[in-house]
Parts: C-alpha cells; structure tokens; sequence
C-alpha cells in the first residue's frame, strides 16, 4: 500500500529536529532506519503527517571504544558488526548484530531506533539491560540519562518523552564470558525467545552474572533473580536449572503466531540453558 501524504524534513542538527517535535506535537515523528515506522506507514496503520529524517545529524554517528563505550544512536547494526576495536571490547554486540534479520535491514537499522521504538521482540533492548546500559535523550530541556533497565514500561511504551531524541547508548565494557542465543522461526524473524548472558569468573566460581531476555513479556526482562542464582556457584546443571527455573517466574510470554504460551517457556528454557553454557565456557 502507499502511505497518506506527509512533510518530510531533514535538519542537519538536534535543534532542529527538537524544534519541529515542539512545533508540530504529536503529528510528528523521528525516523531512523525506518524498518518499523515505514511498514506501519505503508499499512496506514500508523499516519504522520510530519516525518523527520534523521540521517544528516553527525552528532549521532560513531562509535567511542574505551573503558566506558559510547554508540551514536544513528549508528548502525552493520557498522557494529564492522567495527573491530568493539567486536573485541564488547563481542557481545557483534554475535547479537549478526542475527537481527539480515544484511539489507543491518544495513540501515540502527541501534537507537531499536532500543527507542519500544518494540519487545526487538533484539536490542534486552542486549542493553543484560549490560546495564544507560540511554542518553535530548529534549527542549536539555540531555538527561535513563537506565535501560528502567526505560521500558509497556509495549512501544518507554521513558522518553515525545519531544525527546535518542542520541546515544553508553556502557562500561563488559567482562567475561557472553552469549546471544536466539530461536525463530526463520532467518530474519523476529524471536520466539532470546537470552543475552554475561558471566564473569573467580577461580572456579561465578564471580557476577546478567541476564536478559527478549520478545517473552511486553518489555524486555532483565532477570536479576536468575542472574544471582549463578554468582558464587560453579554453574553446573543444577546451577543452570535453578537459574532457568527463576527466569521462567519472570517472564509473561503470550500465545500468537510464533506459539502458545508453554512453548514459549520451553523455547526461553532452551535459550537461557544453551547461552549460560557458552558464556561460562568462555570466561
């Protein structure tokens, strides 16, 4: 289908964009890669009829590697993929990048677009609880920060405000082991469940350990429950039991195409099991 008419506009800063989300209220919106505004647009599911384009904006670009690492929120799954400096601090990103959807959506996708949007079956999100990132928006009031563990609320209901721009993800660079397991349907789906794992090790022991999982809620999950079941443990089966069985109390999942609600759960046990184990090997 064809989308209704709309303004299109492309400012070269973060003034303009937040002038015009001031001047025309709720008709406008952002656009970023554009893979799930496009669609619903298509659809007239959704109408705007004022499109701001974000792709001039430099300030939201790039990748600052260090201690604290730092993604502009235009950057995109393809230039993370292709980032080696980051595929060696954070390797965690790459294995989750490689599997969202494929090489023409990575291509335009970008990360504050699929942290922002609010969708629960997007990969991202859990990723950025899992290493306890922190959102940095810019509105009329200046910047604040918002922990991604507290920026979710609903379904494509989130902490930033309408008036506000995703202009970067910031975290320390995790330690230890990692894994990004994910089961779908088909190449390109979103998951039916996906679990991202960071595991860090003391001797024989786990030291510390976070988990995140996606698209089995209406937000992503971050499981600290099931994260302590592994600290001070050797993480054998039964540790990993334990720890499935506590991230199965945390998660909502509900029946729809991808399957009923017990399936669900045993897909998210599979996962979880699988991740922890990789993760554990590689730290």
């Amino acid at each position: 289908m064809i989308p209704a008419a709309f303004d299109y506009y492309r400012p070269n800063d973060l003034d303009g964009v937040i002038s015009l989300l001031q001047e025309h209220g709720d008709d406008a919106r952002v656009i970023a890669g554009g893979h799930s505004l496009i669609p619903l647009m298509k659809l007239r599911m959704a109408e705007v009829p004022h499109l701001i384009d974000l792709q001039s904006i430099e300030e939201l670009t790039g990748i600052e590697n260090g201690a604290r690492i730092r993604i502009g929120a235009m950057t995109t799954q393809a230039d993370i993929i292709d980032n080696a400096s980051l595929a060696s601090s954070a390797p965690i990103l790459k294995e989750a990048s490689l599997q969202i959807a494929d090489p023409q959506v990575r291509y335009m996708g970008t990360v504050g677009g699929n942290v922002a949007n609010g969708d629960p079956g997007n990969d991202m999100p859990g990723l950025m609880q899992c290493l306890d990132a922190t959102f940095i928006l810019r509105g009329p009031n200046g910047g604040r920060e918002v922990k991604a563990r507290d920026f979710y609320h609903a379904a494509y209901m989130t902490e930033r405000e309408d008036d506000e721009v995703m202009v970067a993800v910031t975290f320390d660079a995790p330690k230890g082991g990692y894994a990004y397991e994910k089961q779908k349907r088909k190449i390109g789906d979103y998951a039916t469940a996906a679990a991202a794992v960071i595991i860090s090790k003391d001797g024989s022991k786990c030291k510390e350990a976070s988990i995140a999982m996606t698209n089995l809620s209406d937000t992503p999950v971050f499981c600290g429950a099931a994260s302590d079941c592994l600290i001070g443990t050797s993480v054998s089966a039964e540790d990993i039991k334990n720890a499935v069985n506590s991230m199965i109390d945390a998660i909502d999942p509900a029946e729809d195409n991808r399957g009923p609600v017990e399936f669900k759960k045993h897909a998210a046990a599979v996962v979880l099991s699988r991740a922890i184990e990789r993760a554990w090997q590689r730290a």
